[in-house]
């Protein structure tokens, strides 16, 4: 994988209030040193959400968690990896129209050209990873903003 993906970066967190907005300076400033500024408003978008549910998902009150994040990079695409200690699956909310929270997976599922999520054998836990966007060519020519997520599709 670190052929396909040669940038990377990784960073621990303890399951703090703190840590969505360290997760998302740090995706931030990466995306800087990395030239892809570009994908800035839509990763720190997703890291935030992920990192959110990551923390939920891994609150004790006997003890702080870690949560990790990975964002790896071939220049032309970014993954972000989000892993927690809790094995189960994220699961989305029906959230109604006046609901402050709740729709997080469906911005997930909408910003991004795949997402997913895996039990981790070894470390126990779970895995949530994003991918966005396809290579540009396979996403057609018109500029991001104004592409819809059918052009983007695997072909």
């Amino acid at each position: 994988m670190a052929e396909e993906w040669p940038l990377e970066t990784f960073l621990e967190l303890g399951a703090l209030p703190t840590a969505v907005a360290c997760a998302r300076w740090h995706a931030r400033q990466v995306l800087w040193e990395w030239g892809l500024t570009k994908f800035s408003e839509r990763v720190e978008l997703l890291v935030s959400e992920l990192a959110t549910n990551a923390v939920k998902a891994s609150q004790s009150p006997d003890w702080i968690f870690p949560i990790r994040l990975w964002l790896r990079s071939d220049g032309a695409r970014v993954m972000i990896l989000v892993w927690d200690i809790n094995p189960q699956p994220p699961r989305r909310v029906d959230a109604g129209e006046q609901a402050e929270g709740g729709r997080g997976l469906l911005l997930v599922e909408t910003l991004s050209e795949k997402s997913a999520w895996y039990p981790h054998k070894e470390l126990g836990g779970k895995w949530c990873g994003v991918w966005l966007p396809r290579k540009p060519s396979q996403c057609g020519s018109r500029p991001e903003a104004e592409r819809t997520r059918a052009e983007c599709v695997t072909r």
